[in-house]
């Protein structure tokens, strides 16, 4: 099946039936999307090893009655979202009653429209959860790096306090030149050096406080995206 192009990696959905014209006529309705997910169809006798995959959702109708309740059971039990497509007189308040975790379609004429669109908001939901999981572990990376430059900051005007005694003495030091000797000259320009260059690093720990900020910033969006798409 030829997939639209997409600069994100597809989204995999799972078709489960009994019937080759239930996966063909929905794959072809989902051709006129903007957006094609990878779809793999599977019989009922197939899903029970299948089902663990990493699909984000399933799709199912046209499954043999004796084969219905295990289907459904199997996929219940699991973590994928699942649209069960109800065939005309099937008992829809029973598959919602035994089934909590099913989402149950009744099949009428627009049953197609339907069940892409409801599968398309699902796929919307679950990539918006996928990348939240990621914010939130980069926020999670940042917050560490945060504790570290936030003792950082506030030790720098102690270690900062420090630098300039050390630098000030080795200069007043290196002005007495006949009272040292020259192996004593060379050590105290290497610590005069070495503390001018610790001083140039603890100046760009004021840059460290903004970059801070900031990921307090995304810290606090973060959790408020969160909390929007989990209620």
């Amino acid at each position: 099946m030829k997939q639209k192009p997409s600069s994100a990696a597809p989204q995999k959905v799972l078709v489960s039936s009994d019937q080759n014209g239930f996966s063909r006529d929905l794959i072809a309705r989902w051709q006129m999307q903007p957006h094609v997910p990878e779809f793999t169809a599977l019989s009922s006798d197939l899903l029970r090893g299948s089902a663990s995959l990493p699909f984000d959702v399933a799709i199912v109708g046209d499954v043999r009655p004796e084969r219905t309740a295990a289907v459904l059971s199997h996929l219940n039990q699991g973590s994928i979202a699942t649209v069960y497509v109800a065939s005309v007189g099937e008992p829809v308040h029973t598959f919602r009653r035994d089934y909590p975790r099913l989402i149950v379609v009744s099949r009428h004429d627009a049953w197609l429209d339907t069940v892409v669109l409801l599968t398309e908001e699902i796929l919307k939901r679950a990539e918006l959860s996928t990348h939240i999981s990621r914010v939130e572990e980069g926020a999670r990376a940042g917050q560490k790096h945060a504790t570290l430059g936030r003792y950082m900051v506030e030790m720098r005007h102690s270690f900062n306090n420090a630098l300039t005694s050390v630098l000030g003495n080795a200069e007043l030091l290196l002005l007495e030149t006949s009272a040292l000797k020259p192996s004593m000259r060379d050590q105290l320009e290497t610590l005069h050096a070495m503390t001018l260059r610790l001083h140039e690093m603890m100046q760009r720990f004021t840059s460290l406080e903004v970059e801070m900020q900031c990921t307090e910033k995304t810290e606090k969006a973060v959790d408020s995206i969160s909390y929007a798409t989990r209620a």
